[in-house]
């Protein structure tokens, strides 16, 4: 096992995705870090009861020795020890956390067993949440991205929604594992758009809410140039058994006919009139399809730890590079051998990001 890594926690984004992708590499490649000045550009800094929950159930993958996980807390030890994907996963972290950051911890740590097994995974918690992926962008984008050029097959299923303040949202999470490694990716031509689709969504509020959101939704993809035989925005209204708390949105996803997908969200809040969350999800989609890029924003910094574990060279077409992705970038170099390259195009604000991977395989750790 190798020497112990420290992992400056206030760099760059200096938020929790530094703690969720430094832990879930670490569990990966069995090495002990400490990370410090977790959160620092946050407030209040350190652990919130979300990091914590996903921090315990990494250490539950990965057998881990955890020192440090309490709220608030700004620096914690992680000393894994070999994955071992064979039991029943499950994360609370008693509030509206995010489910879809849980599981972006975890996933990772899932993707490879030596002996052929399927994860099985329950995680309670906020499914549509501030400051994070919607579980219906994770759903609708982020998975079938892995599936597409990761060739794996993870199932996501929403069992109840869960809304802030309240959560008491559970999803359920099972992907059969891979020896490895990842394939590359190679991702530069994104095509033209052939299907947007969506879905406005209100919980203990009148379905007119969600139809305010459709409306303007496509309204103004349309503005935008969007053909409207081929957009396809649903409402919808949660039924009470399923859903915890009162809450709207809408998420959005497009297709492109060389197999991108771009997504575009908005929540609702009291006293936001509903027909403007229907008009920032299409602006923001409408955004990330407007650079050329293949990958949106969001997307961008959630496939940077795969194309790290994978075997050869990826390259993939993005628009202007977030710093979310600089600091996923910054993680990757840290923990393993991985070789990355950024070319910026500022004429047209797109840019080619390349990454020699360690074609990570279950046997080598």
């Amino acid at each position: 096992m190798s020497s112990r890594r420290v992992i400056d926690g206030s760099v760059l984004e200096g938020g929790g995705q530094i703690l969720r992708n430094s832990i879930a590499l670490a569990a990966l490649l069995q090495k002990p870090v400490i990370i410090q000045n977790i959160r620092a550009n946050r407030k209040p800094p350190g652990l919130k009861p979300q990091h914590a929950a996903g921090l315990s159930l990494a250490a539950d993958i990965s057998s881990a020795t955890l020192v440090g996980c309490a709220m608030n807390s700004t620096t914690i030890e992680f000393n894994p020890r070999p994955i071992n994907v064979a039991n029943l996963y499950s994360a609370d972290p008693g509030t509206a956390g995010s489910t879809t950051l849980l599981l972006q911890i975890a996933l990772p740590c899932l993707v490879f067993s030596s002996t052929p097994t399927i994860s099985d995974l329950t995680l309670r918690g906020g499914t549509n949440a501030a400051n994070a992926p919607q579980i219906d962008y994770t759903e609708h984008v982020f998975l079938p991205f892995l599936r597409r050029y990761f060739h794996l097959d993870p199932h996501l299923t929403i069992r109840k929604r869960g809304y802030y303040p309240k959560g008491g949202g559970e999803i359920h999470f099972s992907m059969p594992t891979i020896h490895g490694p990842l394939p590359v990716v190679t991702l530069t031509e994104r095509g033209s758009v052939k299907s947007i689709s969506g879905k406005a969504y209100v919980a203990g509020l009148p379905r007119s809410v969600a139809e305010q959101m459709r409306t303007a939704a496509i309204s103004d993809l349309i503005s935008s140039g969007i053909d409207p035989a081929c957009i396809n925005v649903s409402a919808v209204r949660e039924k009470r058994e399923d859903a915890v708390g009162s809450g709207s949105g809408i998420v959005l996803w497009a297709e492109t006919d060389n197999g991108c997908i771009f997504g575009g969200s908005a929540l609702g809040r009291k006293n936001k009139d509903a027909s403007q969350v229907g008009q920032e999800a299409a602006a923001e989609l409408s955004r990330n399809l407007a650079h050329g890029g293949c990958v949106d924003e969001h997307l961008q910094d959630q496939i940077i730890i795969f194309l790290a574990l994978a075997e050869g060279k990826s390259i993939v077409k993005t628009g202007p590079v977030t710093l979310h992705t600089r600091t996923a970038i910054w993680v990757a170099e840290q923990l393993t051998d991985a070789q990355f390259e950024v070319l910026e195009d500022e004429t047209s604000s797109t840019a080619l990001i390349s990454c020699i991977g360690i074609g990570f395989r279950s046997d080598t750790h």
